[in-house]
């Protein structure tokens, strides 16, 4: 079967890395594992053989259909062929356990769609993906560096990031120009420092690292003024990358005040 480019399909196929992805996620029998992007399977029989059950969520009909047709497919597989964009992770859990997300994430969905599941944490147990090392290095990153930045925050916020270990290209086919990482996100059901309204925090965290080389003087210019940014024992003259993501929560639950 031809790789379909549009859905930025890399078929993960060594059984070392996947033996390894298995262990790490270590399923047991009853619990809700959901797997986006099945691919050619190199992780769903693995999973489903551990778990006893399945969900996957697969954008291609046609990958979708081999693995319907595929004899182990009866043994606990659903198959749900969708955008995983558009999935309501809270209507998948219903009334069972909640779920735990695994998935080969293409690139081109990476950010969007951690901000589709932390909008749905309440679902989740935790998540295990595979991204571009690069975006993993930025949601694992501390203050200070290039890779610190508006996702890590975020994410900061609402989960605890694990940046497990890299996969290099040769793991996939064909294999990409970059190499790859498995990191783990364990959602916390309530923010785990002080944001103030919801929306807020994203809303700061914009505006601070649209233009990062900016102080926070001029980049939260129009939101707060420089001695409300001090109020919170904050260094206006400070640029964004130098905040610990709690600091970005007292200046959100501080602006929050400010606009009730």
């Amino acid at each position: 079967m031809p790789v379909r480019k549009r859905f930025g399909q890399h078929f993960l196929h060594d059984p070392g890395v996947i033996r390894r992805i298995i262990e790490t996620v270590a399923p047991r029998p009853g619990e809700r594992i959901v797997e986006i992007g099945s691919g050619r399977g190199a992780l769903t029989w693995g999973l489903l053989d551990r778990s006893k059950q399945l969900d996957v969520i697969e954008i291609d009909r046609d990958l979708a259909a081999d693995m319907l047709n595929d004899p182990r497919a009866s043994k606990g597989l659903n198959i749900h062929v969708e955008n995983v964009l558009d999935t309501d992770f809270s209507a998948l859990r219903g009334n069972g356990a909640a779920l735990r997300i695994v998935g080969n994430l293409p690139y081109n969905i990476s950010t969007p769609l951690m901000f589709h599941l932390l909008a749905q944490r309440g679902a989740i147990t935790d998540m295990h993906f595979m991204l571009q090392k690069e975006v993993v290095e930025r949601m694992a990153a501390s203050p200070g560096g290039k890779d610190y930045g508006r996702l890590t925050v975020m994410l900061a916020a609402y989960t605890q990031v694990k940046h497990l270990f890299d996969v290099g290209p040769g793991a996939f086919k064909p294999p990409p120009k970059v190499w790859s990482a498995i990191v783990r996100l364990t959602p916390s059901a309530k923010p785990r420092f002080d944001i103030g309204r919801d929306g807020v925090l994203r809303t700061l965290v914009t505006a601070a690292f649209c233009h990062r080389r900016k102080t926070l003087r001029n980049g939260l210019k129009g939101l707060l003024l420089p001695q409300q940014i001090e109020s919170c024992g904050i260094d206006p003259t400070l640029r964004p990358e130098a905040l610990e993501p709690r600091q970005f929560g007292k200046l959100a639950a501080y602006y929050s005040e400010l606009s009730l």
